[in-house]
């Protein structure tokens, strides 16, 4: 069998040892801060002075049909590798995870036994690199085996059951530590997504249609489209003030039935609009910080689930505002997840492209902070020459805090989220581990400034009028379409640099994400 042990010595305080297969599938849900489902998970391993000491998480969901298993295994296991080399730190081994619970009639045991072929893809692409897989793990109904582990003692074929939550070592360190770890991701989206099943999905699609029809032919000329503005942030002010007066409550999902019963639809609505226009947003994502930050993200995940029936795409402005606020304050994990879904209700919505790209590659959301504090004199005077060519250096942003090409639009966010420091290493438990008899494995840049178009007369108010017409004219500066299916992004997600591609596989959701550096 693989053991994992480790030399003592080490001073760190919050250093953690894994010893067994038992200790690694524990440890996962605080590798990643989530417990993922239908996942395959790669966990990089660095060698420093004998201890295999955790690097890169990356993350991408299962494919539904098995003949995409090995292109999901190269993508994963390429990024990852690729992403640790930019970083100067080539993984000297891997772990891998499989995490699907049973289908209908299905046993955990037979969801391991479905999933070999493609854990044996994953140690092949590492092999290949020649980076060995020193364990492999399925987690599935509560218990886990291990595809690299044949003692019967060790490793039994009925598989063990999993500790409970909370009662490790390592869940008490990571408590300790300050390491929290959310639900599952389905959980996290699930305060995103819009309204369904809800009795009022009519009420606000009546109210959207309205709005739709009352706010556009006053935005397409720049005294209506300034007043609407106004209009719009006075609405978000009052309604964040009322947020932040609410009484507290216990769980996401009664704070989220709390939030939408303090939104009305006739709010919602001229809300949703009024942030299709580009500047309009960049002044709401000043909100950012502070005490602003708490309010702000709640109304714009209130605003994001509203986006009902046809305005499904309007979504991406309140989605992209909820991942940058999440990102300011310190959630990564919420920043990507938000960002992908605004990926997916508009693949060409720049400002969420760059933030993405941003957080994936584990920069520092500070530049971009100061670029939107208000009474910087670039965003001042963006107001009032929003479609002017900007000179590259002026304002406090110059062209070092935002890459090749010089500023964005107007003093616009999305030409300030692409570069930035990348930040130290987040404090938090040393999870170390060391084999023993190690198994050998089988075989944008960014967008040039351009001027903003003038929407054409008589453009179409209807949420289905297609791209260019409707209430988004400006809404999204287009960037280079996404590679994934329809309705979602596919694209690849990394915090500390470790860069995962994002090509979705097989119609399935295929957004890898790579989870942290060392730690």
């Amino acid at each position: 069998m693989t053991n994992h042990s480790e030399t003592t010595g080490s001073a760190d305080a919050h250093q953690v040892t894994l010893r067994t297969p038992a200790e690694l599938a524990d440890a996962l849900p605080y590798l990643l801060g989530y417990r993922p489902e239908d996942s395959i998970v790669l966990v990089a391993l660095h060698d420093r002075g004998g201890r295999g000491r955790f690097g890169g998480r990356a993350r991408l969901g299962i494919p539904t049909h098995p003949q995409d298993w090995l292109s999901a295994a190269r993508q994963l296991t390429h990024g990852l590798v690729a992403g640790s080399e930019r970083r100067g730190a080539r993984p000297e081994e891997m772990v891998a995870y499989l995490c699907q619970e049973p289908g209908p009639g299905e046993t955990g045991r037979q969801v391991m036994e479905r999933l070999r072929p493609l854990a044996h893809d994953l140690r092949v692409e590492c092999g290949l690199l020649d980076i060995p897989v020193i364990d492999a793990l399925c987690i599935s109904d509560g218990r886990f085996w291990s595809y690299c582990c044949d003692d019967q003692a060790c490793c039994p074929d009925e598989g063990l059951p999993m500790g409970l939550p909370g009662t490790s070592v390592l869940a008490a360190a990571a408590t300790y530590a300050g390491v929290q770890v959310r639900g599952t991701l389905r959980e996290l989206r699930a305060r995103l997504l819009p309204w369904e099943t809800t009795a009022g999905v009519r009420e606000q699609e009546a109210a959207l249609d309205a709005a739709n029809a009352a706010l556009v032919p006053r935005m397409l000329d720049e005294a209506g489209r300034r007043a609407v503005a106004e209009e719009t942030l006075a609405l978000a002010r009052q309604t964040m003030t009322r947020l932040a007066a609410a009484p507290a409550v216990t769980g996401a999902a009664p704070a989220d039935r709390r939030d939408d019963g303090l939104l009305a639809h006739d709010e919602a609505a001229p809300l949703i609009i009024g942030l299709q226009d580009r500047t309009t947003r960049d002044r709401a994502a000043e909100w950012m910080e502070g005490d602003a930050a708490g309010p702000a993200l709640r109304l714009w995940r209130a605003l994001a689930r509203r986006c009902v029936g046809p305005y499904g795409e309007h979504a991406a402005a309140p989605l992209t505002l909820a991942g940058w606020v999440a990102w300011s304050t310190g959630d990564e994990l919420e920043a990507r997840e938000a960002l992908a879904m605004a990926l997916g209700a508009d693949p060409d919505y720049l400002f969420a492209r760059l933030l993405h790209q941003a957080v994936n590659e584990g920069l520092d959301p500070e530049a971009l902070r100061r670029c939107l504090r208000p009474g910087r004199p670039d965003r001042d005077r963006a107001g009032a020459d929003e479609s002017g060519e900007a000179e590259p250096g002026e304002g406090e942003c110059g062209e070092d805090e935002r890459g090749e090409g010089g500023s964005g639009e107007g003093g616009s966010a999305e030409g300030q989220a692409g570069e930035s420091a990348v930040p130290d290493a987040v404090d938090g438990p040393k999870v170390v581990a060391q084999s023993r008899g190690t198994r050998s494995c089988t075989s944008e840049r960014k967008a040039p400034r351009r001027r903003r178009p003038t929407p054409a007369a008589g453009a179409g108010i209807g949420p289905g009028s297609g791209r260019g017409a409707g209430t988004r004219p400006w809404a999204s500066g287009k960037g280079p379409s996404g590679n994934g299916p329809a309705g979602r992004a596919a694209t690849g997600e990394t915090v500390g640099g470790e860069a995962v591609g994002g090509k979705a596989v097989g119609g399935k959701a295929g957004s890898g994400e790579a989870v942290g550096g060392e730690g």
